[in-house]
This record gives C-alpha cells, structure tokens and sequence, in this order.
C-alpha cells in the first residue's frame, strides 16, 4: 500500500466519513464467518449481508451449487459494498472447495440446523474461529454439509413451526454470537494490516472515478 497515495486520496474523502471507517474497523471480526449455500431467494442473502454488516462479520462465503445468488440493493442497503466476498461457483461441488478454503484459515464448520445432535445456540462454545452454514429453505443445509461439518447448531424454539427463515436465524445468530464474543477476552479483532488493507479499500470506494484519480496521481508523481 502507498502511504502518499492514500493520504492524497484521503483528500476526496471527508473527515466524518473517515473517522466512521476507523470506528467500524474496530468493531469488525474475522473470529467468525458466513456461509450461505445455495441460497437463490435475493431477499433472503440480502437480508443476511446486512446482518453481517451490523453485527461486525467481515466475510461471506457464497456457495452457487446449482443457484446464483444475488445481492438487492434495496434490501441490503449498500452494506455489500463494506463486506468481503468469497465465491464459489466453478465446479459440480463448490461446497467441499470452500471449506476446504475455510480448513485453511483455521475455522470448524458449524451447519446451522434444527436437526441432527445439534447445539443450543447459548450452549455455544465461541472460543473457536467458527463458520456458520446456512442452507436453501424447506431443504436446509446439504447432505455433504451435514456430513463434512464439525459441529451443528439450532435456535431454541418452543412453538409448532420447526424452522426460521434464514434471514432470520442468521441475524439471532449472528447477534447472540458477536454480543457474547465482544464481552469476551478473546482476540477477535481484525489485525492492523487487515484493518489498513480495509481502510484503504473503502476509501477508494467513497470516490467517484477513483482510477481516474488515482492514475493522475501516480502519472504527476512517478
């Protein structure tokens, strides 16, 4: 990253709005992850980006298996802009690639299910780097997620319907997990090179024409 470069870009941007980004990067957790598998209701993955926004989670992981997901602007509110994505959608099985990404990174998979010997969501351990799961509606999560996953979690429910909508059970999740994470004494927080390489990210997506700006910049100065 060119520090001279960032402080001239900086120019573009307003104070208020650059103070917003440190106060939110400060919040921002790479502790925990999304995943969303197959999941083709555009109001549905929407609603989940910006539950991850709110609640501080910077990576989506989005599996296109047999659907392409898509993203309303309407819906989500612009919070696409703020989120990191992972795609997966070149072979027949995408899902074993991402968690074979995610196995790397040092996360466990956790699918998000009622069924199965599953977790109590305030039963849940939140000490592990963890990635959430969550799959199409009626169908869930797949069979190869229900077999590959290191764990499973549910929501209490007390009621004669057996499941949420997703958009839903990924915002009761993501609100009891963050809340408990951030009262911890855990590391949770983006590392300083992370919270730059975002930083600097965002600033070039609050300015119009950024390469224009930018290729003028480096053409004066080179």
């Amino acid at each position: 990253m060119n520090g001279d470069l960032l402080e001239y870009l900086e120019g573009y941007v307003t104070e208020k709005r650059r103070n917003l980004f440190q106060k939110v990067l400060a919040e921002r957790t790479r502790h925990f992850s999304v995943v969303l598998e197959n999941i083709y209701q555009e109001h549905n993955s929407s609603a989940v980006v910006r539950s991850c926004d709110i609640f501080g989670v910077q990576d989506l992981h989005v599996i296109e298996n047999t659907y392409s997901s898509k993203v309303s602007r309407h819906v989500a509110r612009g919070s696409q802009k703020w989120l990191t994505f992972h795609r997966y959608k070149k072979d027949t099985n995408n899902t074993a690639d991402c968690f074979k990404d995610l196995k790397e990174k040092g996360y466990q998979i956790i699918a998000t299910t009622p069924h199965n010997d599953s977790c109590y969501l305030h039963d849940f351990d939140i000490s592990k780097k963890s990635a959430f799961v969550f799959g199409v509606e009626k169908e869930g999560v797949s069979e190869y997620v229900k077999e590959n996953a290191d764990g499973f979690l549910k929501i209490p429910m007390v009621g004669f319907t057996e499941s949420l909508n997703i958009s839903v059970a990924a915002a009761i999740i993501l609100e009891n997990l963050t809340t408990r994470l951030r009262k911890s004494e855990l590391n949770w927080r983006l590392t300083e090179k992370e919270r730059e390489e975002l930083y600097y990210e965002w600033i070039e997506k609050s300015i119009k024409n950024v390469d224009k700006i930018k290729n003028h910049y480096l053409q004066t100065n080179s």
